[in-house]
């Protein structure tokens, strides 16, 4: 008999994904829709809500803004009867289109993983700008005491201080020959509102290409309220530096974790793996799905 997805959840599971390619323009609803989908089709026996309009026990935890790319998005999912974590993983990459590709699976042993994650590492391919321009706009960001911006939302124009949530940053230099570090070569850009480039904008990525100058920034940013997004790091760059890229950025979350004390990332999911480990050890459970 199949599981009653009213029942009460018996396992918790966390998933981290990617974002990659044209799917980096899909919004976090679409990408949600996405997912349910998937699980769907794989399968899954998904618990529910209760109520009128019962709806799968899905959490997100720090979506990426659209337009952006990511290496390091987490969801997490609660089930009716227990599942094998890496024979989920499998089910569901295979169930999602490309580029929303789920690398890891881990059961939740304890604790909230929103908690556990509190900042991001980011890398930032800025084509048409040099390492050499990109420093000293980068040492006068760090430097500042404040920087503040104007960021458009759906209520309106709001100022916020960029230079708070700005953990660490630095530029990269790029191997000989790679003008673009997620992408191999650079192409056609889009912007990062998401808008799809026209001819002129192509003709300005060709000659950004052909200069073979892309400034690659690194930096960690705390994920403050309200949260401090790429283009508001570049927004701040404009304002202490007049640093204006000839053609938009490509911004691709690396990782997301907890800062230490010496500003390194922890993985979320370190926790989940110890806590795995120990219990397999001592209650003979390594071969147990789950």
């Amino acid at each position: 008999m199949a599981p009653n997805p009213s029942s009460g959840a018996v396992q918790k599971l966390r998933l981290r994904y990617t974002k990659r390619g044209r799917l980096r323009f899909t919004s976090h609803r679409d990408v949600a829709r996405a997912f349910e989908r998937a699980l769907r089709r794989a399968g899954v026996p998904m618990a529910y809500s209760q109520g009128f309009s019962p709806h799968p026990k899905i959490s997100w935890v720090g979506a990426a803004p659209t337009g952006v790319a990511s290496e390091a998005e987490y969801v997490e999912v609660q089930v009716v009867s227990r599942v094998d974590p890496q024979a989920l993983r499998v089910a569901l990459d295979q169930a999602l289109p490309p580029g929303l590709d789920v690398v890891e699976a881990v059961q939740a042993e304890s604790g909230s993983l929103s908690e556990r994650i509190d900042a991001s590492r980011w890398l930032v391919e800025l084509p048409g700008v040099s390492a050499q321009t990109l420093r000293p706009a980068v040492a006068a960001l760090l430097a500042a005491e404040s920087v503040e911006v104007e960021r458009l939302t759906k209520d309106g124009k709001r100022i916020m201080d960029v230079r708070p949530g700005v953990v660490t940053a630095e530029v990269l230099d790029a191997p000989p020959g790679v003008t673009s570090l997620t992408g191999g070569t650079l192409s056609t850009q889009v912007g990062t509102s998401g808008d799809s480039t026209g001819p002129s904008e192509h003709r300005k990525d060709e000659s950004a290409a052909a200069s073979g100058q892309c400034g690659i920034l690194m930096m960690v940013v705390r994920q403050l309220t309200p949260a401090v997004r790429p283009d508001d790091v570049l927004s701040a760059l404009r304002v202490v530096a007049a640093l204006d890229p000839p053609v938009p950025a490509k911004a691709t979350r690396m990782e997301q974790g907890r800062l230490d004390d010496e500003g390194r990332l922890i993985d979320p999911f370190t926790l989940d793996r110890e806590a795995r480990s120990s219990g397999a050890r001592e209650g003979g459970l390594a071969g147990e799905p789950g």
